[in-house]
């Protein structure tokens, strides 16, 4: 018998983990439902156990969506930026750089066409964020960096020269503020839109909870709410369903192997960077002519770098982004509705959230980290039963603290793209 015949054949490759790398596994949509079931029952619960009825009601989710749209159109631009390979601080800049010039044209033409000044403005950013970036290969972060200090002095500057005289100043300008724009249309369901709000008056366990969120999202919608719908929408056929994506996301994965097959990176990253600023300065302009109708210095209050949180908590996908976004705008559209007793009452639910994860985590054998999340478990509970409210401080900074918790705990998960932030230089690849 030959050596061959005899040998020990060699042992089977592992099998990969199913879901992908690293044996992460991507939710499939019905467990993606069931979550989503489940917190809502979660939150039905609360509701009834503490009497904070403003938790699901119309005008709480009607808030948290205006809140949410410019979170999830700066989130987008980040995400059109980073599947290129570009990281976009920036943001935040282009964003103002939206409020400032959607306001400008918008008070003295139409809100329209302010509105398109607006994305024209961000683009300006994402277009000096790409030659700093893409052509002279500055670091990403300082370049974005650069441009939220820039942002902010040119604003500054311009509402100084154009809104502290003449007819701006008559028709109530000022040195830090716009004169106000016209109204963008807002429609509501009719039938619906009172049917809902009916059946939210009963208090019903869940049914009543599903009225006032239904009724949240058709009463009083902006268009510009229902654009920014089909942007996330369309970010998702684009990027992931034609050829121009798979060509802009290769660029962010794999910029030399992209170059050797023909595709012109450069030319990717400044698109995707230029549509980044756009749809940021989109988010701007909806900010001061939608939510407010007028230009305030410092608006955007870090929006744009909570987008940026909402991107990375969507995984860089739209779909996750678009649930980030609807929950960093809830959690602001609670403080902005002196949401002390709703605030309080979610103490309830984190303390709920804590103990699933401390029985996942055990079931894990991570003892250590079942361990932790007991413990602030129960403290979080004590601070529940020994206080009926919380101080207005902790509401007002409640975006910001959802903002960590849930980049904490979706860390794990993560998996950006392979050359983001990285430096190309053309030719690399041949």
């Amino acid at each position: 018998m030959s050596a061959t015949a005899t040998s020990t054949p060699p042992p089977a490759a592992p099998k990969a983990a199913p879901g992908g790398k690293g044996g992460r596994t991507r939710l499939s949509l019905p467990w993606i439902l069931l979550i989503v079931a489940g917190g809502l029952v979660a939150l039905s619960a609360v509701r009834v156990i503490t009497g904070a009825q403003d938790l699901t009601s119309a005008g709480q989710i009607s808030a948290a969506l205006s809140l949410a749209v410019p979170i999830g159109l700066a989130g987008l631009g980040g995400l059109w930026a980073e599947r290129a390979g570009v990281v976009n601080i920036g943001l935040e800049g282009m964003m103002i750089l939206g409020t400032f010039f959607g306001a400008w044209a918008g008070w003295q033409t139409d809100p329209w066409i302010g509105i398109l000044a607006g994305i024209l403005g961000g683009m300006f950013g994402g277009l000096l964020h790409a030659v700093a970036t893409v052509t002279f290969g500055v670091d990403h972060i300082i370049s974005g960096i650069a441009i939220n200090i820039l942002a902010v002095g040119v604003t500054t500057y311009f509402a100084k020269l154009w809104f502290n005289s003449g007819e701006a100043a008559a028709k109530g300008g000022s040195p830090k503020q716009s004169p106000p724009a016209e109204d963008i249309t807002s429609i509501t369901v009719p039938g619906l839109s009172d049917w809902l709000a009916d059946i939210e008056q009963h208090h019903w366990f869940l049914i009543s909870d599903i009225a006032g969120i239904l009724g949240g999202l058709v009463t009083n919608v902006s268009l510009v709410t229902i654009l920014a719908v089909l942007l996330v929408i369309g970010t998702f056929f684009v990027l992931w369903k034609t050829s121009f994506g798979l060509r802009l996301r290769s660029c962010g994965e794999n910029p030399i192997a992209a170059e050797s097959l023909g595709v012109n990176v450069y030319k990717y990253k400044y698109i995707a960077v230029i549509v980044s600023g756009g749809l940021a300065g989109l988010g701007g302009a909806f900010l001061s002519l939608v939510t407010s109708h007028i230009y305030n210095e410092g608006q955007t209050g870090g929006r744009g770098y909570i987008g940026l949180a909402a991107m990375i908590f969507g995984n860089w996908r739209p779909g996750g982004l678009a649930m980030g976004a609807g929950l960093f705008g809830f959690a602001d559209a609670l403080q902005l509705r002196s949401g002390g007793e709703s605030v309080h009452a979610l103490l309830l639910l984190l303390f709920a959230v804590l103990v699933v994860l401390a029985a996942w985590k055990a079931y894990k054998k991570r003892w250590i980290t079942s361990s932790i999340s007991i413990v602030i478990g129960v403290g979080v509970l004590i601070w529940y039963l020994g206080t009926e409210t919380v101080p207005v401080e902790f509401v007002s900074a409640t975006p910001y603290v959802v903002t960590l918790l849930v980049l904490s705990l979706s860390a794990q998960r993560l998996r950006m793209p392979k050359a983001d932030g990285m430096r190309y230089r053309k030719g690399e690849g041949k």
